[in-house]
């Protein structure tokens, strides 16, 4: 969407601090032993309590509140009372949802616990690209541009970014124009970024695959060659200088 009025910000940002504070304090619960259904769960109440309802469940009807990927998966995870998290896990948690006809959408990728499988490193360059690609983003820039960013960024580090998978313009739906927003630099992409537009920004930096691929569950996304990834994503408002970041309050780059 583009904003027009005041109210349209506003509105914005009350579905935004919704996504932005459950997915702060459910990275903050989420402890070995625990099983991804009951951090789910956790989700869902505070979702709940601010009135907001669960955009996967009301768009697609996805199993769950929120999207909880645990090591090789990659995106679109299932809670389950049978995944127990354990110490040193590479874990994503994306939280998008609807409040008063707004949506918003954001995530984030983190490490419980001790970082025994040195997955930091990973999470770590993920934050790192995000950061680099928000400060770049303004009315005007092309598309492409920010995807080349974020490519030649992850290839500097040694990894790979995900082709298939990508931000996306939101407001008044989940997905909306401009469209997908890819982590590469697609040369026929002629689209750029327009002032007062609402997108939702997103990294999936990659150790070994390049595309994602999903299992039997019909959900569940993983690498095609496998290996870990790690993603980011803020929902911003594109402005003429530095974007107006709508999920700040997640705190996923601090």
């Amino acid at each position: 969407m583009s904003i027009t009025k005041e109210s349209e910000l506003f509105g914005m940002q009350k579905a935004s601090e919704a996504v932005a504070y459950t997915l702060k304090e459910m990275t903050n619960y989420a402890k070995p032993g625990m099983s991804t259904k009951e951090l789910d769960e956790y989700g869902a109440k505070i979702l709940a309590d601010f009135g907001a309802k669960s955009a996967p469940y009301l768009t697609y009807g996805f199993p769950g509140w929120t999207c909880i990927s645990v090591d090789n998966e990659f995106c679109h995870g299932i809670p389950s009372e049978k995944r127990i998290l354990k110490d040193g896990d590479l874990i994503n948690i994306d939280v998008s949802a609807e409040l008063n006809g707004f949506w918003a959408d954001n995530g984030g990728s983190f490490v419980i616990g001790e970082d025994v499988h040195q997955h930091q490193k990973l999470v770590d360059a993920s934050k790192d690209i995000l950061r680099k690609a928000l400060n770049t983003i303004r009315g005007g820039v092309k598309i492409a541009d920010i995807g080349l960013l974020i490519e030649t960024e992850a290839k500097k580090r040694g990894y790979k970014v995900i082709k298939n998978l990508g931000g996306h313009g939101i407001g008044r739906g989940l997905h909306e124009e401009p469209g997908e927003l890819l982590c590469y630099r697609n040369k026929g992409d002629k689209r750029r970024f327009k002032k007062n537009s609402v997108v939702a920004i997103e990294t999936f930096i990659s150790t070994n695959s390049s595309y994602a691929t999903e299992l039997n569950d019909g959900w569940t996304m993983v690498g095609e060659r496998g290996g870990f990834m790690a993603q980011h994503e803020h929902t911003i408002v594109v402005t003429d200088g530095q974007p107006l970041i709508l999920t700040e309050m997640n705190g996923i780059l601090n």
